[in-house]
């Protein structure tokens, strides 16, 4: 009986402490600054694909080979999916059921290696990702890991470094990409270098893949024998991930999804994803993200003309790094005024760190979500003025309940969610 009154009750009727909590990140969302690089807010249409009845279906296997009866609609969904990113991506074939981003890049590990092969992928202290080769990763304990980074001058990517590595150790999979770098990554340079020993290229677009969608950063499918994403970030999509690659390695990289690494697919999700793509297709998109770039570039501008370090000078994506060494700063004291002052971002480590990954010299911020509420550069530099004074008082609770005030007046004139509110 339980199970059916709780069908007819409201949330906040049959569990309170839940109704709660989401009204609390209603509320959270609404009235804070969203600066965090890899989050955005998804539409409300695929917010209600996600919560939808496909949640309940197993549909183990692939559109037209199910190992379960009754999916020929949830079939009509991830065939949609798969041929909207193919569209977008000007893809040979798609995997839209990796439940995120890094298993999307385990699958391709799967596909193309054994364990105790070498790999080549950036540091993760140097804006590299977990699942590109670091220690406590299963990337890390399961392959023969060479890393390359940044140059310490320059603070960006050493080509001709990441060429004598690559000769040097002679890698059977050369993974580009990165999660706090924010320069473009040139494919055809990488390209070249794979092909100067053999190996394979994983490219990793998890962050860009929204500018990559819409011709804003050069797109690395022509260069890479495959291609993974999560879809959210600036594809501004439910959580999850997805696997582009060549057609030859379709049906390796198919099996090592299912039935390799994950059983049943979150159907609710991929129908949430195509929901997305099909945004993603759309000229107010290519505006949205041509937006996401004009404020991070003119964010980055005022921050540094203001004093602040930015690594590489500057930005071309989403996203930018701030080194707090010449404040004395550490990122974590850094995230937490922040986020007192009602400035969502995290701590990250910064080229050539010195400090713990839990303690951290720099902060990521990224344009995304706040681009998505409708905010530009006029409301880039009223934040940028935001963060420097909290940095300046750091340790100064009142002033920074006094900014949070000043950022709730902000986020009102961009509201979010006010479908939401009275939840």
């Amino acid at each position: 009986m339980l199970a059916k009154e709780g069908f007819k009750l409201g949330l906040a009727e049959f569990d309170p402490e839940i109704a709660q909590s989401i009204k609390n990140e209603t509320d959270r969302e609404n009235n804070t600054l969203e600066m965090i690089a890899s989050e955005n807010f998804v539409s409300r249409e695929v917010q209600e694909a996600q919560g939808s009845v496909m949640t309940n279906k197993y549909a183990e296997g692939y559109p037209g080979k199910r190992y379960y009866g009754g999916c020929e609609f949830v079939d009509i969904a991830e065939n949609l999916a798969i041929e909207r990113a193919k569209k977008i991506f000007a893809a040979e074939h798609v995997n839209v059921q990796p439940h995120s981003g890094s298993q999307a890049n385990m699958a391709v590990f799967h596909a193309v290696l054994n364990p105790g092969d070498t790999i080549l992928g950036m540091d993760l202290s140097h804006g590299g990702h977990l699942t590109h080769g670091c220690p406590v990763n299963f990337s890390g304990y399961t392959y023969n890991v060479v890393s390359y980074g940044v140059n310490k001058d320059t603070e960006l990517i050493d080509y001709n470094e990441v060429k004598k590595l690559a000769k040097e150790n002679k890698p059977k999979l050369i993974i580009v990409g990165a999660s706090a770098y924010p320069r473009i990554i040139d494919p055809i340079k990488f390209r070249e270098i794979a092909d100067d020993v053999g190996a394979k290229i994983m490219t990793d677009i998890a962050h860009p893949a929204g500018l990559v969608a819409t011709g804003l950063y050069p797109s690395p499918i022509p260069y890479s024998e495959f291609v993974t994403s999560t879809t959210h970030k600036t594809l501004r999509g439910p959580r999850g991930g997805m696997i582009l690659c060549r057609e030859e390695f379709a049906k390796e990289i198919n099996k090592k999804i299912f039935p390799g690494i994950q059983g049943g697919p979150l159907m609710h999700v991929i129908a949430a994803k195509a929901v997305a793509f099909k945004e993603a297709l759309s000229n107010e998109f290519l505006s949205y993200q041509k937006q996401v770039i004009v404020n991070a570039r003119h964010l980055a501008k005022f921050l540094i003309e203001n004093g602040l370090k930015i690594v590489s000078g500057g930005t071309d994506t989403h996203l930018m790094l701030l080194d707090l060494r010449p404040q004395d700063i550490t990122g974590k004291d850094a995230e937490s005024a922040l986020e007192k002052a009602g400035i969502t971002v995290n701590k990250n480590t910064i080229p050539f760190e010195t400090r713990s990954p839990f303690v951290t010299s720099g902060i990521r911020i990224g344009t995304p979500a706040l681009t998505t509420r409708g905010m530009k550069e006029k409301e880039m530099e009223i934040i940028g003025g935001f963060i420097i004074k909290t940095l300046e008082k750091i340790s100064d609770n009142a002033f920074h309940s006094e900014t949070r005030k000043c950022v709730r007046e902000l986020c009102d004139q961009f509201p979010l969610h006010s479908e939401l509110t009275k939840i």
